[in-house]
């Protein structure tokens, strides 16, 4: 099989097995998803979407949240680990939307990693998501396991190398869904220690399930 034939043939079966491609973190405002992914950072979604409800209902507003200082949200946010420099990094983006972007989350790679605390695994989050940008590819510890033993990639850990390297091979329409169904996929079948094969949707496509055949 060729190999984009291939790339759509996992797409496709991917997409079948999970329709809803939605990011796992809950943010009914744009900067919101900033922050619950600047707390995603060595935290499960699950843990935040825990701790955001009693963090955004005491601060309801960018303002409020620029207003505050890092000590005032560190007792929110403590469950999520390293918690003093995410209350810094959220804080001082926030004051920065406001100050530079007009209180609106920028819509270009370039702006959005001029944020405290935004890196390019959240800047195509944020472009994805938000802004539905073509050729978004979130590279996160799912993205990479699976690349890695689908095929897509060889031994290869380095995020912006397989960022660039996903980007060429999906279709960018479908990039940034692709990423959300790898975060299910690794969850649910896919795991880290105990790759369950044998009920893998991808198998017949995959260098690791053909091995496992």
């Amino acid at each position: 099989m060729a190999a984009k034939d291939r790339v759509n043939e996992i797409v496709s079966a991917l997409e079948a097995e999970y329709p809803d491609a939605l990011c796992s973190l809950q943010y009914p405002k744009d900067y919101e998803l900033m922050i619950a992914v600047r707390l995603s950072a060595q935290c499960t979604d699950e843990r935040v979407n825990k701790v955001t409800p009693a963090l955004f209902a005491a601060y309801p507003t960018l303002e409020s949240l620029a207003a505050a200082e890092p000590e005032d949200i560190e007792p929110y946010i403590h469950s999520c680990g390293f918690f003093r420099g995410k209350a810094h990094d959220i804080v001082y983006a926030c004051r920065m939307l406001l100050s530079d972007y007009d209180g609106k989350v920028p819509d270009s790679m370039e702006e959005l990693l001029k944020l405290p605390g935004v890196g390019r695994k959240t800047a195509n989050l944020l472009l994805g998501d938000i802004y539905k940008t073509p050729s978004s590819v979130v590279v996160d510890t799912h993205c990479i396991r699976l690349s890695n033993r689908i095929g897509f990639v060889r031994d290869l850990k380095d995020p912006p190398k397989i960022e660039a390297i996903l980007r060429e091979i999906l279709p960018p329409d479908k990039s940034n869904d692709f990423c959300h169904r790898c975060v299910l996929h690794g969850r649910a079948v896919c795991t880290a220690r105990n790759p369950k094969c044998a009920r893998c949707c991808i198998r017949e496509y995959c260098d690791t399930g053909m091995q496992e055949a």
